[in-house]
């Protein structure tokens, strides 16, 4: 098994994350090898790094802190069954190099004790173990049920500690399987032989067998498969079920050198009262999962702050094309807010309770897109182990968001369109149609008139789309809400990292409201955030802002001139009229002398009054 993570707390859980050979990055910002789209996540938040063998987690430098086992850390070599707390998501760390136990196979020995058995008398002492247990689990579990991002692991762990203190085993686990018994989707290990490189994976026989016959075993004779212990001496198995909500989908595991049916009957007992506890924290994991997603959809980020007419036409807009069921196309630039206003529609329509799923077109490959939006069955490519769901398939009686729809290809556009005509889609590898009853919104920079006669989007699709038309304005043509949605950001980012921001000086209000703003409310939003991170006072000040905004000529209202400023200025028109003199009037030249992009000398210079 390769090292991965895998998803056990958060909207995504269930997914599961091959660690690759370099770094393996997790953030907020798009392009991390796991992109996070939560405000308490940092842009560039932690980093797994291979170290030899073995896995070594970085935080880098985030607002919030990257936690192991519910400990803040900055470095931390990770062990198999760690948990990784970033922000609301929890991970799940399994290591490769297991040792696989294959059985039961000739010559061994098996006892079973079923579920629904009547148990043989236990002598005082194993019913002195039980009530000990027992009381242990029920303590625990009252002390950790308020933590349900971290109380299953550590439920899990001190089950394992529990159970190897009463019964003689070297080393144990518990498995967890969801779709496939192939490969448990949640693995816990305990070794007291301390061989933290050898996580426990036992023969699919012996794991169907527990499951679906719901009882025990003692398998006896079991040979050791790695080819580095060619002479190791056979050893036992202790298998118990684990159920959850009356079905079996894990397993205990012990692995020692001799067990007996006391021992058997011991740990299906344990398993029992370890099952009705696991339960619960399934149960309130679920609730802080669903809590999440419902306070996501309710409390965006970010809201449509401001009191312009153009503003106030599109939420006018909103309003009316909310209570419909037609698909939506919103137009506007990069950063203006398009998801935001499909978030809006969704949660004023009549799918406010069903499903949100946002998928960004653009920040997947080609190859991946048509598996994440249609899903796909098991075998249908190299590594497709089990069938998933599509992104299309999980907004069931939603709402699906595609923003930059004009990034996806023709093939895919052909498959998307059949969706949007027959209200059904077939799984990557499938052939049985599967009914859908999701409402489409979609969102791009491009003008989609002139893709269609480039030959780069399907005119069908696009007339299918373009049923209700939205356009969010860019921010240089909603003046009046630059300075409101300023402060907006300005008190969000000073309560992260536990500032008191007042307000913003008149100074670099006056900047703000004359900048053209390139990036919209996004560039905003990132000035605002460098602002609160570098600036001392408790006011933001002009030199707080980037030098992007800083270097537009004066606004006419500001009320002072700024000295440092000034001479700063003096200093750069100087330093270009040099360069131009040695590079005897050369525009990429001078450029290149200065270190900066001849675009970038063109503005600067634009800025600065200079010919």
């Amino acid at each position: 098994m390769k090292a991965k993570l895998v998803v056990i707390s958060g909207l995504e859980r269930g997914a599961s994350y091959p660690l690759p050979e370099g770094p393996f990055q997790i953030g907020r910002d798009p392009r991390n090898q796991l992109p996070l789209p939560d405000g308490g996540v940092s842009r560039e938040h932690c980093a797994i790094v291979p170290q030899g063998d073995r896995f070594l987690l970085r935080d880098l430098d985030s607002h919030n802190g990257t936690r192991v086992n519910d400990v803040l850390v900055r470095e931390q070599l990770l062990a198999s069954g760690d948990c990784i707390g970033v922000g609301r998501t929890v991970l799940q760390f399994l290591a490769g190099d297991e040792v696989v136990f294959d059985g039961p196979a000739a010559g061994e020995d098996t006892i079973s004790y079923r579920l629904d058995q009547p148990p043989a008398h236990l002598a005082a002492a194993e019913q002195g173990t039980l009530l000990r247990v027992s009381t242990m689990l029920l303590s625990f579990y009252t002390m950790y049920r308020e933590r349900a991002s971290s109380a299953r692991s550590l439920l899990e762990r001190y089950l394992l500690s529990l159970i190897l203190d009463v019964i003689p085993a070297n080393r144990g686990a518990i498995l967890l399987y969801e779709d496939t018994l192939d490969e448990p989707s949640s693995l816990c290990i305990d070794d007291h032989e301390q061989q933290p490189h050898s996580p426990v994976s036992i023969s699919p026989r012996l794991v169907q067998r527990v499951l679906k016959e719901s009882c025990g075993l003692v398998v006896e004779g079991v040979s050791q498969g790695a080819a580095d212990v060619p002479e190791a001496p056979p050893h036992s198995l202790l298998l118990a079920p684990l159920a959850i909500r009356g079905q079996a989908c894990g397993l205990i595991c012990l692995e020692g050198r001799a067990f007996g049916e006391t021992h058997l009957q011991l740990l299906m007992a344990i398993a029992q009262l370890a099952s009705m506890a696991m339960e619960n924290a399934f149960h309130i994991e679920w609730l802080e999962t669903e809590n999440q997603r419902l306070e996501a959809e309710l409390h965006p980020d970010h809201h449509m702050i401001g009191n312009s007419p153009s503003l106030r036409d599109l939420q006018r807009n909103v309003a009316r094309a909310a209570q419909a069921h037609a698909t939506v196309l919103i137009l506007g630039e990069t950063g203006t807010g398009k998801e935001l206003v499909a978030r809006a529609i969704h949660q004023n329509s009549p799918r406010a309770r069903k499903p949100f799923v946002a998928v960004n077109c653009a920040a997947l490959p080609e190859t991946l897109l048509e598996s994440e939006l249609f899903g796909f069955e098991k075998g249908a490519f190299t590594g497709a182990a089990a069938q998933k769901k599509g992104r299309l398939e999980l907004a069931e009686g939603g709402t699906v968001f595609l923003d930059e729809i004009g990034e996806i290809p023709l093939q895919i556009q052909v498959k998307l369109l059949r969706v949007l005509q027959e209200r059904q889609l077939e799984h990557v590898g499938g052939t049985q149609p599967i009914k859908l009853d999701i409402r489409l919104v979609a969102a791009t920079n491009r003008n989609l008139e002139e893709e269609v006669r480039a030959g780069r989007f399907r005119q069908d699709l696009y007339y299918r789309l373009n049923v209700v038309t939205l356009k969010t304005p860019a921010l240089r043509d909603r003046p009046s809400d630059i300075v409101p949605l300023a402060m907006h950001f300005a008190a969000r980012f000073g309560q992260q990292c536990g500032r008191r921001i007042a307000g913003i000086s008149p100074e670099a209000q006056a900047y703000l409201s004359h900048y053209e703003w390139p990036g919209n409310i996004r560039e905003l939003e990132n000035a605002m955030e460098r602002a609160v991170v570098l600036g001392a006072d408790d006011m933001i000040q002009l030199e707080d802002l980037p030098e992007s905004i800083r270097e537009i000529s004066k606004p006419g209202d500001v009320g002072r001139a700024l000295p440092l400023q000034d001479a700063i200025d003096d200093a750069k028109r100087k330093a270009i009229a040099r360069a131009f003199e040695q590079a005897r009037g050369d525009h990429p030249a001078a450029a290149k002398l200065l270190g900066v992009h001849a675009n970038y000398l063109y503005r600067l210079m634009r800025n600065l009054g200079m010919r």
